[in-house]
């Protein structure tokens, strides 16, 4: 029988080794078909929301800050989706979270809080919220 710490720390094992092994291009591919171009903007801090079209198709890289924003957000919905689902994944990331001042996860990791947000996953994960 394993614990839940154990089973916790496998799902974040799986979605880092996930995060890690996947091209910038697939990243910014799901996050604009999961949560929208304008919204994968928003993680990654640029303006124009069209530049995640770009990275998607691969037609260019994003900064490095961008580019860990947007595995910042992967691996956190990664983490959720192993735990519960993609759908309580996809709503968790987009909802007010009391553990980030009522900021959604999106909005922390666009304030570049990426701490905070694991943080409050791990809670979420153990039942906590």
């Amino acid at each position: 029988m394993q614990t839940q710490r154990e089973t916790t720390a496998e799902a974040e094992a799986r979605a880092h080794s996930d995060t890690a092994g996947q091209p910038i291009a697939e990243i910014a591919r799901f996050l604009q078909e999961t949560f929208s171009q304008r919204v994968a903007a928003l993680i990654a801090g640029v303006e124009d929301p069209r530049q995640v079209g770009r990275w998607a198709r691969g037609q260019n890289a994003p900064r490095f800050d961008s580019e860990f924003r947007l595995r910042t957000a992967y691996q956190v919905f990664t983490y959720i989706a192993n735990c519960e689902n993609q759908h309580t994944a996809r709503a968790w990331m987009m909802g007010m979270n009391p553990q980030l001042e009522d900021d959604s996860p999106i909005e922390a990791i666009a304030d570049e809080r990426f701490k905070d947000v694991m943080a409050a996953a791990r809670s979420f994960r153990r039942g906590d919220l």
